[in-house]
């Protein structure tokens, strides 16, 4: 009787693999690394990550379908708010200052949409844990790297290297990519090592040049412990909290200048920005429906449109040039795009929400959201999570006490 014959090795299937476990470690390794000292390794490589998982997915037709995988983001109505707020801003070109640039920046932001969809296609429904498992380590070392050049640039990084934005940036990239590596480890059960990672990442971001990763990775944390402890509490919370701040921001520097004043005095810089904020609302009412347009948030400083204190925050920036069609549209999205974070897998529902969190409180915190590394990093935090989200199709093995003892031969 013949012997059966193992299936023939199929190259493309082979090349796919390879090309997508590059993808991994420039993605989750090289990228995080790397961002220490560059300050365009995030802009630069991130695409080339992508366009490998896009070539993989071609080689073994692991590819999506459009339809199918834009409904699972968010469902039908998250997509049409997200299409109404990219329409909008196209819409603002015709009153917007700034043309020119308003529309590179409406071009850049497009770009970074379609490459997330695109890389969101191309992932494969099932991922394997040993490209999964290059998040943590290369979210660790990252984070050591960043704590060494703390301890030999200096007191810390606050001005003792020569590049502090390019520090800051990669301080931020580690905040966001923690939650991620930190979920799969959780998911596989290594909860002492998703421990120590925060502890290394957290020590690195006290080091770090500015003060703004280590607030949003706070956030980030709170979310993480209220989702742990009541999973559907802290989904509302997250998502409530991001949609309606973003909705209701007009109303924040007179909700909060009466209390903060005493506390920081009337000469706090955090203050004085909230003063000039109240003056953009009641100087121009009507402007809150239309907005002033794409670009004219930071621009507006440079020329006088705006006061030169005035808030760099996303909360902000947005209602200044959207108005309140691009702010509720934006609020929408959120709403949905959280609440839809993590729900397959409920293991994950903390890191998504420590995710969005801290995401969401970099922008708010004004770590510059208007730039192509902030949406780039951010697109590279979604297609890890959703990543780490198809990597949990595997049961759990038993343990070997637990299997029957092997009959003697």
């Amino acid at each position: 009787m013949p012997r059966a014959t193992s299936p023939t090795p199929d190259p493309a299937v082979d090349a796919a693999a390879l090309l997508r476990r590059l993808a991994f470690f420039g993605l989750t390794v090289v990228i995080p690394v790397t961002a220490l000292v560059s300050r365009r390794s995030v802009v630069i490589l991130a695409p080339i990550g992508i366009v490998l998982l896009i070539i993989a997915a071609a080689l073994d037709g692991a590819q999506r379908s459009l339809g199918a995988g834009l409904t699972r983001l968010g469902g039908a109505r998250a997509i049409l708010a997200g299409a109404l707020l990219l329409g909008w801003c196209a819409l603002s070109l015709v009153w917007t200052p700034f043309p020119g640039p308003a529309s590179e920046r409406l071009l850049n932001l497009a770009a970074t949409v379609a490459l997330t969809v695109a890389g969101y296609l191309a992932l494969p429904d099932r991922m394997r844990s040993a490209n999964l498992y290059l998040l943590p380590l290369g979210v660790g070392a990252a984070a050591i790297g960043a704590v060494l050049l703390g301890l030999f640039s200096g007191a810390s990084l606050r001005g003792g290297f020569e590049d502090d934005s390019a520090l800051e940036r990669g301080a931020m990239l580690l905040a966001l990519l923690l939650w991620p590596a930190a979920a799969w480890l959780r998911s596989r059960r290594r909860d002492m090592e998703a421990l120590g990672l925060a502890v290394v990442v957290a020590l690195a971001l006290v080091l770090a040049p500015g003060p703004v990763p280590l607030l949003a990775l706070a956030f980030g944390a709170a979310a993480f412990a209220l989702s742990a402890w009541r999973q559907g509490l802290g989904v509302r919370v997250t998502a409530g909290a991001a949609a309606g701040l973003v909705a209701l921001a007009p109303l924040l520097p007179f909700l909060l200048r009466p209390v903060l004043t005493p506390l920081l005095g009337p000469l706090h810089p955090s203050i004085l920005a909230l003063k000039a904020w109240q003056r953009v609302v009641t100087g121009e009412p009507l402007r809150l429906i239309t907005g002033h347009g794409l670009e004219t948030a930071l621009r507006g400083k440079v020329i006088g449109m705006l006061p030169i204190n005035a808030p760099a925050s996303l909360l902000f920036e947005i209602w200044y040039e959207l108005g309140i069609v691009g702010a509720f549209a934006a609020a929408f999205v959120l709403w949905s795009g959280i609440r839809h974070s993590g729900r397959e897998h409920p293991v994950l529902t903390p890191g998504a929400m420590a995710t969005a969190a801290t995401a969401f409180a970099s922008a708010c915190l004004g770590i510059g959201t208007t730039a192509s590394w902030w949406f780039t990093s951010v697109t590279v935090v979604v297609l890890v999570f959703i990543a780490v989200e198809r990597g949990q199709f595997r049961t759990s093995r038993p343990k070997a006490s637990a299997l029957p003892p092997r009959s003697a031969a």
